[in-house]
């Protein structure tokens, strides 16, 4: 089995800081880590080839072997659970430690335990050993280059390029580059941004091109997939967003450093290639062009030009490939991204710019926001609502049995009067208009006419309104007749389909 990056260059899951690092007071093996040994077993690896590919003892794996399935990444709740966090015997003695192979750097962890206890240490070699890996100066380690094999490695990046067009117009041109390391079959997808959700929905999407999942996904940069991390590499914080989609996806990540040549095997920088290969070597006369040899591209180099690394076509390789991959454990369509939120006072979840709503029981109350595709689901304590997900920024997604609970809970005739104006009002830019002419045309009997506007919005839903209100503000017609003319409302609901514009 081919080697793993090592932990002293780059990072795999669990193999640092806060949410992973290891430390002699709390040595609990990490969530991540221990995903990602379950994965390895379950893709057939022995306990011993796991045990060398984590950097863990036979007996970890073999524990972790038996224990269920890993469902959170929150590694300070699980020390907790699990009663982890002893302090260390060794920890009085880390100055001691620390200058002892500071000036005698190639002494033996033997010799530093003897001369260690003569100070009076009174533990074991075990926490003294943890101590020194922290402390003794690492070794400058010599550049290697190997090979993957099939299923093994897969390699993801962002890459950004600023594209002149034809007409000189000039655009800066993001993407996200996936190849998988034994074939060199490569996958590029054109994104808006280069955020969490884009970078797990778009993996997600090249697993399902590749046929499946390899046994590590390589990042190529931390920033990617990671908050922070120490100055030797070693991640301290992942990304929770990423972390939990590798969780519902089922993929291990390692991450390499652009200095560490030895994490990346026999390939080169994915993002320097994809540029170098197609965007300076192409001119292209707009956005549609790009795409379409982008396509043409990347069928050239997958299926038709052998690689030169390799001397074959990626395609015929990738057979190989395929062979080891496992299917993901979600559709693209049911990943589903965790957010934790709060519903405020008014009963509303913000998120991105836009506001949906919840019942009013559930004001106050925290929650989680599951971030579908194209569809957002909330739940709040025994509370749930579902959302469509997309809308323009600053309007409120607020559904029907909502709006009556709303008015419900509001006391007073002037409190529900403002708060069905203000429901109508969410409709869009066409009801802010159409309600400004409505009640400075007419200051005293706009509420009756705003009563008769939240029936239809309530019987036909924002999006008929809406077209309503933009024909009555161009036929400068603002009045509820209008709009009830144009829908084919009667008070008890549409008497057929009317053409807009066209009142009955």
């Amino acid at each position: 089995m081919t080697e793993a990056p090592t932990a002293s260059q780059g990072s795999s899951f669990g193999l640092g800081g806060e949410d992973g690092a290891f430390e002699t007071e709390a040595p609990l093996v990490p969530l991540l880590k221990r995903h990602q040994v379950q994965v390895l077993l379950e893709a057939g690896h022995s306990q011993a080839e796991v045990s060398e590919a984590t950097d863990l003892s036979v007996r970890t794996v073999r524990r972790i072997a038996i224990e269920a399935p890993v469902e959170h990444v929150d590694n300070r709740a699980e020390r907790r659970k699990r009663r982890v966090g002893r302090p260390s015997l060794a920890a009085p003695f880390r100055a001691f430690v620390s200058e002892l192979v500071r000036k005698e750097p190639s002494l033996l962890s033997v010799e530093v335990l003897r001369r260690t206890k003569l100070q009076g240490y009174p533990g074991s070699k075990s926490a003294l050993y943890a101590l020194l890996r922290e402390v003794r100066p690492r070794k400058a380690r010599v550049g290697m280059r190997f090979e993957g094999l099939p299923g093994e490695f897969s390699q993801h990046d962002f890459g950004e390029i600023r594209i002149t067009f034809a007409n000189d117009e000039q655009k800066v041109i993001r993407f996200f580059a996936s190849r998988l390391k034994w074939s060199r079959w490569v996958i590029v997808t054109l994104v808006s941004n280069e955020t969490a959700e884009t970078l797990v929905r778009t993996l997600l999407d090249h697993f399902i091109a590749f046929g499946g999942i390899p046994l590590c996904a390589v990042f190529d940069r931390p920033k990617t997939v990671a908050l922070s991390w120490s100055k030797d590499g070693t991640i301290t914080e992942w990304n929770p967003i990423f972390a939990h989609a590798a969780m519902e996806i089922g993929f291990t990540a390692e991450v390499c450093w652009p200095s560490a040549p030895n994490q990346k095997g026999s390939v080169e920088n994915i993002v320097g290639w994809v540029k170098g290969s197609f965007f300076k070597q192409r001119r292209f006369h707009d956005l549609e062009d790009l795409k379409q040899q982008l396509g043409e591209w990347l069928t050239e180099v997958n299926d038709s030009r052998p690689c030169r690394a390799t001397g074959q076509i990626p395609t015929e390789r990738l057979v190989q490939d395929r062979s080891r991959l496992r299917p993901p454990r979600c559709t693209a369509q049911a990943l589903a991204l965790r957010i934790p939120v709060q519903v405020g006072p008014t009963a509303e979840v913000s998120y991105d710019g836009r506001g949906y709503s919840m019942p009013p029981e559930a004001a106050g109350l925290s929650g989680t926001l599951y971030l579908y595709r194209e569809r957002i689901r909330i739940v709040a304590g025994r509370f749930e609502a579902l959302h469509p997900r997309f809308g323009l920024p600053g309007s409120v997604s607020r559904l029907p049995e909502h709006r009556a609970a709303h008015l419900a809970a509001i006391a007073g005739k002037r409190g529900k009067r403002y708060l069905k104006r203000q429901q109508v009002l969410e409709v869009g830019q066409s009801a802010v208009s159409f309600l400004t002419e409505l009640v400075h045309r007419n200051p005293q009997g706009w509420i009756r006419e705003v009563d008769e506007l939240h029936e239809m919005l309530q019987a036909l839903g924002a999006e008929p309104l809406e077209r309503a209100f933009r024909a009555a503000l161009e036929s400068g017609r603002c009045d509820s007749r209008f709009v009830a003319q144009t829908l084919g409302w009667n008070g008890l609901g549409p008497r057929g389909h009317a053409t807009m514009g066209s009142p009955r």
